[in-house]
């Protein structure tokens, strides 16, 4: 099983989605704007990915340069940002077994197949 943490309203992550999908159809997806993460979720999802939270944290967003940018954080304190700003987490992530890429380009997620 393959999980897709999702926004819909995103290009790269529809594609990201679509491309799972082209390669096989055991797909969970999981739009996270609807069903936020736990902080205990995200962290698991970075240890997956294998990245920092800041490494993770979307830039363009409005609320990063409104609030955020140019300011130090610690790792913990990123995740509760994201926590609190889903629209903060990079998309698409996805996700098999105790493996995850963040799916952009989506040709990124070749490496879970």
């Amino acid at each position: 099983m393959y999980t897709v943490y999702h926004n819909p309203r995103c290009k790269k992550s529809r594609a990201g989605l679509e491309f799972v999908r082209s390669k096989t159809n055991e797909v969970e997806v999981v739009e996270y704007l609807k069903n936020p993460l736990s902080e205990e979720e995200l962290k698991k999802l970075l240890m997956k990915l294998n990245k920092s939270p800041h490494d993770m944290v979307r830039t363009q967003e409005a609320v990063y340069k409104s609030d955020l940018k140019g300011r130090n954080f610690t790792d913990e304190e990123w995740v509760k940002i994201m926590i609190e700003n889903p629209k903060l987490i990079k998309r698409p992530i996805v996700v098999k077994n105790n493996k995850a890429i963040w799916g952009d380009p989506a040709e990124e997620i070749e490496v879970l197949f």
